[in-house]
C-alpha cells in the first residue's frame, strides 16, 4: 500500500509545484500582493491583503482587484486538473459583486465544477475577511480552455 500512496503524493506534489511555478510568473498577482493559501486538486485559495492602492473612492477593494483575484483563483483551480505539458486560458468570465469588498484581506476560492478535455467550468467565491469572520463579496463563473501541448512557461 505504501507505493500507491507515494505515487499519489508524488503526483500531488508535482501538481502543486507546477501551479506555484506558474503563479510565480504572474506579474499582476505579484504587483497586487496576492499569495497562495492552498492548492488541492480542483480547488485553489488565494489571498489579497488590504492596501489603500487597491481601493476605489469609498475605500473598498476595487472591483478590478476582486475580479483579478477571482479569475486567477478559478484559473489555477482548473489548472490543477490539467495534464502536464499544458497551459490554461480564461475564455469566458462573469462576476457578480454582491457586497462591498472590505476586510483585512480578500480570500478567493476557485472550485472546478466540471473538467473536460478542452473546456473546464469553475465557480469562484470571493470573501472579505476580518478578525470577526468573513463575508461573501463576489461570486463568479468562468470557462477555461486547456491548451494541450503548450507548456505553461515563458
Amino acid at each position: 500500500m505504501t507505493e500507491p500512496q507515494t505515487q499519489e503524493s508524488s503526483a500531488l506534489m508535482a501538481m502543486r509545484k507546477r501551479v506555484r511555478d506558474s503563479f510565480a510568473r504572474q506579474g499582476l498577482m505579484r504587483h497586487l500582493g496576492v499569495s497562495i493559501e492552498s492548492i488541492e486538486p480542483g480547488e485553489v485559495r488565494l489571498t489579497l491583503p488590504y492596501r489603500e492602492e487597491l481601493t476605489q473612492q469609498h475605500g473598498f477593494f476595487h472591483a478590478g482587484a476582486s475580479s483579478a483575484l477571482a479569475d486567477t483563483a478559478g484559473g489555477y483551480a482548473g489548472f490543477t486538473l490539467f495534464p502536464e505539458g499544458s497551459s490554461v486560458l480564461t475564455v469566458e468570465f462573469k462576476v457578480n459583486l454582491v457586497a462591498p469588498a472590505r476586510g483585512d484581506y480578500l480570500l478567493g476560492v476557485g472550485k472546478v465544477l466540471r473538467s473536460g478535455r478542452t473546456l473546464t467550468i469553475c465557480q469562484i467565491e470571493v470573501f472579505g475577511v476580518t478578525s470577526k469572520g468573513r463575508e461573501l463579496v463576489a461570486i463568479a463563473q468562468q470557462t477555461l480552455m486547456c491548451m494541450h501541448g503548450k507548456p505553461d512557461t515563458n
